[in-house]
C-alpha cells in the first residue's frame, strides 16, 4: 500500500519501477514499457531500455527538490507480453536484411516479403499499445511508455489525443523524426512524428526542440506545415547561449508557443551524448541535463501534460549503467510533473 511504503528503505532487486510494488489500483500514473527496437537503423539495443531503467531506477533517492515526494501520487509499470519480445527478436532478422539495402528491394520478392512482415507487426504494436493505454485512460489513469526505439508511443499519442481533443506536442530530440517511411518502414522510429502529423488530426502543434540531423525532406515537410511545426535548432539555441541569453529566456521562447494541452515526447538522444552514449543514433551537442529538466519545469508550469514518453535508451556493457541512470531520473521528473499538472487541473 502506498502508506507504507519508506522511500529512505533499500528496495529489493524485484522490486518494482522506482523499488515500489504498487498495483494499477493504488497508482495515478502507469507506465507501459515497450522492448521494441525493429526498425533502428544505426545500432539496436533500446529494446532493453525499459529493464534498465527498471533496474537503474532502484538506485534513486526519491525527494524531488520542485515537488517533494513524487512518488505518493502512485506509479507503477506494467508488464510487457511476451509477444512483443518474440515479436522484435523475429521482426528485427527481417528489418535488418532490409536496413542492408537501404530499404531498395529492386523487385526482390524475398525482401518485399521480409518488409511487410516488419509493417504488420509495426501496426500490431500500435494497435496494443494503444488498446493498453485505452484501458489506463478509461480507468482515470495517466499513461506514459516507455521505449524502446522511438516509433513505440504512436498508439499512446493517439489513445490520449482522442480523449482530450485538440493537443501539442513538446518534443525532445536529436532528430525530427520527420521521414516518410524511411527504409520503406511505416512505423520506422525515424518516421513517429510524421506519422503523428499525418495520422492525429487532434494534434494541432507540434514543437520540436534540440534537432541538430535533419534531412531537406523532413525541412520541406515543415515548410509545408505552416504553423503547425515548429523547430528549435540545437546549434541556434546554442547561439543565443553563446551570445549571453539565459536560459529561462530561451526557454520562455519555446514553451510559449504550446497549447493548454500537450504530450511531452523526450528521445533520450535530445541530451549531450555524453549522457547517454549507447543510444541507437547518437549525434553530437546537445541540451544539458539541468536544461532539459528545466524546459520539462517550464512546459509543466505552462501546459497540462497528459501523457509522454520516454525512448531510446540503451545499456552500455555489462555493469555500465549510465545510460539507464540517466534514463531513469528524466523518468521519474516527467513522471512527477505529469502528476502535477494532472493534480492542478482538477
Amino acid at each position: 500500500m502506498l502508506r507504507d511504503h519508506d522511500p529512505d528503505d533499500a528496495p529489493p532487486a524485484d522490486a518494482g519501477i522506482f523499488g515500489f510494488d504498487f498495483s494499477v489500483d493504488e497508482s495515478a500514473l502507469v507506465l507501459i514499457p515497450v522492448p521494441w527496437d525493429v526498425t533502428t537503423s544505426y545500432r539496436p539495443g533500446t529494446a532493453a531500455g525499459p529493464d534498465a531503467i527498471l533496474s537503474a531506477s532502484h538506485q534513486l533517492d526519491l525527494w524531488d527538490v520542485d515537488l517533494g515526494e513524487v512518488w505518493r501520487g502512485g506509479i507503477t509499470m506494467v508488464k510487457a507480453p511476451a509477444w512483443i519480445h518474440d515479436a522484435n527478436r523475429t521482426l528485427r532478422v527481417d528489418a535488418e536484411r532490409v536496413i542492408a539495402v537501404g530499404g531498395k528491394l529492386e523487385g526482390d520478392a524475398e525482401l518485399a516479403a521480409a518488409l511487410r512482415r516488419v509493417n504488420e507487426g509495426g501496426a500490431r504494436l500500435n494497435a496494443w499499445v494503444h488498446d493498453t493505454a485505452a484501458q489506463h485512460i478509461q480507468a482515470g489513469k495517466l499513461v506514459g511508455v516507455v521505449g524502446g526505439d522511438h516509433s513505440v508511443p504512436f498508439g499512446a499519442i493517439q489513445r490520449a489525443a482522442e480523449e482530450h481533443g485538440e493537443v501539442g506536442i513538446l518534443h525532445i530530440d536529436a532528430h525530427a523524426d520527420l521521414r516518410h517511411a524511411y527504409e520503406g518502414f511505416a512505423w520506422s522510429h525515424a518516421s513517429i512524428m510524421r506519422n503523428v502529423m499525418d495520422r492525429i488530426p487532434q494534434v494541432q502543434r507540434l514543437i520540436q526542440v534540440g534537432i541538430r540531423d535533419v534531412s531537406r525532406g523532413e525541412v520541406d515537410y515543415m515548410a509545408a506545415s505552416g504553423d503547425r511545426i515548429a523547430v528549435h535548432y540545437d546549434q541556434r539555441l546554442q547561439e543565443r547561449r553563446l551570445d549571453g541569453e539565459a536560459w529561462s529566456t530561451i526557454t520562455a521562447d519555446i514553451i510559449d508557443q504550446l497549447p493548454p494541452k500537450i504530450w511531452l515526447s523526450f528521445d533520450i538522444d535530445g541530451l549531450d551524448p555524453r549522457l547517454c552514449p549507447n543510444t541507437g543514433t547518437p549525434v553530437p551537442g546537445g541540451l544539458g541535463f539541468s536544461e532539459a529538466l528545466a524546459l520539462i519545469k517550464r512546459a509543466a508550469q505552462h501546459s497540462q501534460i497528459i501523457g509522454f514518453d520516454l525512448t531510446e535508451v540503451a545499456p552500455g556493457a555489462a555493469g555500465d549503467e549510465w545510460d539507464g541512470n540517466v534514463g531513469a531520473r528524466i523518468l521519474y521528473k516527467l513522471c512527477g510533473w505529469a502528476l502535477h499538472t494532472r493534480t492542478a487541473a482538477r
